[in-house]
């Protein structure tokens, strides 16, 4: 772990800290926080997966369903518009919309072919993203002038490792640079964001074999095609079996890799002091 106790967090004197929690628990409310304080560099795993590695995928895509329109196909091979996402921290709605949902396509949704070949272009999006953490450690210091540095990741992140690997490459070099820490949520905050994604169901990226395995059970349980499926209620059904699918892998991600802290205190964090505080508990926990 980047910092053995407490005292070694607090008194660091470049903090490096990488939360990963499901979508919804405050990693991003509390990375922007602290970037307010020009003391700390907000990295968001999320915005460099929309403007570096996907924002040609998803202009593409914009423009294939541009073209098709009469008006704009003749602006668009004349040059005279441009199309591009309008992707911010804040703001990722161009990647969800890419990543799309599956099931019938009058209804909006994708082959389930085409959206696995998306989730296969997140996956290595989202990893390149990751492995780029001490590109931009070193970057905010030399360049920026940073003094602390707080990783933002997505909720997947926990899809692509084995955390119970000792050798896993990808979690040995984020914790080798940075104090890993998972934000756990309770029985309540579960139910609040099962409510929150049933008013409001966004895409998301699963690991393959979840993926295909949730999917047949979901039209073998409904005696469907794949024609047949609504993209909304595919998604809203499987959101909840992804929260329990995810939750044994934050926590040995925690366990082998980091700390925990409640997303009840992280949710009660008003500044920087706040923060090093709670993170130095949650260290000294470990002892």
């Amino acid at each position: 772990m980047k910092y053995q106790t407490a005292s070694d967090w607090t008194d660091a004197a470049q903090k490096k800290v990488l939360l990963f929690a499901m979508s919804g628990l405050g990693k991003t409310h509390v990375s922007a926080m602290l970037s307010k304080t020009r003391e700390w560099f907000h990295y968001s795993i999320d915005y460099r997966i929309g403007t570096r590695y996907m924002g040609d995928y998803i202009a593409k895509d914009a423009k294939t369903k541009a073209i098709k329109i009469p008006f704009l196909r003749e602006l668009l091979q004349n040059n005279n518009i441009h199309i591009g996402s309008n992707i911010s921290f804040d703001n990722l709605t161009p990647v969800s919309s890419y990543l799309g949902k599956p099931g019938n396509l009058a209804k909006g949704g994708l082959a389930m072919a085409e959206y696995q070949r998306r989730q296969g272009q997140f996956r290595l999006a989202e990893l390149e993203a990751l492995r780029d953490t001490p590109h931009f450690i070193d970057r905010a210091q030399t360049l920026y002038g940073y003094q602390h540095f707080i990783c933002d990741t997505g909720g997947s992140i926990c899809e692509w490792v084995d955390a119970n690997d000792p050798a896993d490459p990808l979690l040995k070099m984020l914790s080798n640079n940075c104090l890993m820490v998972w934000i756990e949520g309770n029985d309540d905050h579960t139910s609040d964001l099962v409510q929150r994604f049933d008013k409001a169901p966004k895409p998301m990226a699963y690991e393959p074999d979840f993926l295909l395995r949730t999917w047949q059970e979901y039209l073998n349980k409904n005696d469907i095609l794949e024609v047949d499926v609504d993209p909304d209620t595919f998604i809203r059904w499987t959101y909840a079996r992804a929260l329990a699918h995810r939750q044994p892998r934050y926590e040995s991600m925690a366990r082998n890799w980091g700390t925990t802290v409640q997303a009840s205190d992280m949710a009660t964090v008003r500044d920087e002091v706040d923060f090093v505080n709670l993170i130095a508990r949650s260290i000294s926990l470990l002892a």
